[in-house]
């Protein structure tokens, strides 16, 4: 895994990716767009980077500190969350804000820059988006079942009858 780039900036391209020569290879990378901003070509770069692996393609992001990269990752833990969603949140919200809101459990604070950014996705929140994290399996807990009286059949207490 590539855990970090420190190089120079040789172009900055359409979308949000810079390429970084780092030893005579150039690397694509995706960055929110505060660091699209500050990162001008011909200048020195430290991005701490997560690279995606896929079927049909590897792609890195970066991140101008270790705790956007660390965030950009607990996002995209969360159920319905992949990394360009979680690019684009990083994108519109500092990892505080985001942190704040999921303290509160306030996800209007975040999908209000949402839908203000992307109108055409309607008033609703992002398709899937949750606000809680998925839990591991062993801390996860299961909801509890409703038992409908099962009858004598199967051994158990019988209903009262009218």
């Amino acid at each position: 895994m590539i855990g970090s780039l420190r190089g120079t900036i040789l172009d900055r391209g359409i979308g949000g990716e810079v390429l970084v020569e780092v030893g005579g290879v150039g690397y694509r990378v995706a960055v929110p767009s505060g660091a699209f901003a500050a990162l001008e070509p011909g200048g020195s770069a430290f991005l701490f980077t997560h690279l995606v692996v896929r079927e049909d393609a590897l792609s890195l992001y970066g991140f101008p500190d270790r705790e956007q990269r660390d965030t950009f990752e607990a996002l995209m833990s969360a159920t319905g969350v992949g990394p360009k969603l979680a690019l684009a949140i990083l994108s519109a919200h500092s990892p505080s804000a985001l942190r704040r809101a999921v303290i509160e459990g306030d996800l209007d604070a975040l999908t209000r820059r949402w839908r203000a950014e992307r109108p055409g996705r309607g008033p609703g929140r992002p398709r899937g988006a949750r606000l809680r994290p998925r839990r591991g399996a062993r801390g996860a807990r299961r909801p509890a079942r409703r038992r409908a009286c099962r009858g004598a059949a199967e051994g158990g207490p019988q209903a009262p009858g009218p």
